[in-house]
């Protein structure tokens, strides 16, 4: 029987919190609702959720304050909730490492299907093997083995953790060696034809991904000016 999926719903407003957590129960996920920003962090490491619904406004907070302090600690996907349609946000939300951003009021049905989207996209990474193997979607390099089956990447024989889309763009660029992507390229493969952000986007990833992944004599991500991004194999 398959393990029930767990979802923290993290809102200040407890009526529209209220609803959500109806529609997650009656799609079967196990929930907890959370109003106090103060306590989402401590939430997350007790109730272990497998993804967390996060609103971009608290009481007496910052803006995208409760992401950017949860992002310092965990890594547990996120899709923010905001009653603010505006593209900055979406961008600014999105750049902080959430997963993605629905807008008040929403269909149920929308919600459910971006919920399963991202869960679809993540797995926990699974414990460093002590032989590498490859099976299913896999790329390897000197140094460097990424998995898309079990969504972990070892390198230099450690494992390392990754969110979501940053692992999805190292093994997008990585499956094509040299070849060059322009960001409008990577942004319709990865994020989707309907993402409302820009470009910006990629360059955040693929920054994060160069601080994890220094320089390497075999391999490196490589900007093309005016161009986008390749992964070159020297």
């Amino acid at each position: 029987m398959t393990e029930q999926q767990k979802i923290m719903v993290a809102d200040p407003d407890e009526s529209s919190a209220q609803l959500t957590i109806f529609y997650l129960t009656q799609a079967l996920y196990e929930t907890r609702m959370i109003s106090d920003a103060g306590r989402i962090s401590t939430e997350c490491l007790h109730f272990q959720p497998d993804l967390v619904l996060l609103e971009v406004l608290f009481p007496n907070t910052e803006k995208f304050q409760a992401c950017k302090e949860l992002r310092t600690q965990s890594e547990v996907p996120v899709i923010l909730l905001s009653s603010s349609c505006d593209v900055s946000d979406r961008v600014c939300g999105l750049d902080l490492g959430a997963d993605d951003y629905l807008t008040k009021p929403y269909d149920a049905r929308e919600l459910l299907a971006r919920i399963r989207a991202v869960l679809r996209r993540y797995h926990p990474p699974a414990p460093a093997p002590t032989q590498e193997t490859e099976t299913g979607e896999s790329v390897r390099y000197p140094d460097l083995l990424g998995s898309l089956t079990n969504y972990s990447v070892i390198y230099q024989g450690q494992m390392v953790d990754l969110p979501p889309k940053e692992l999805e763009l190292l093994y997008f660029l990585a499956s094509s060696p040299n070849q060059v992507f322009s960001r409008e390229q990577l942004l319709d493969r990865l994020w989707g034809f309907d993402y409302m952000g820009d470009t910006r986007t990629v360059d955040v990833h693929i920054k994060r991904l160069r601080e994890k992944f220094k320089a390497n004599k075999y391999w490196a991500i490589k900007t093309v000016w005016g161009v986008g991004y390749k992964f070159e194999v020297k």
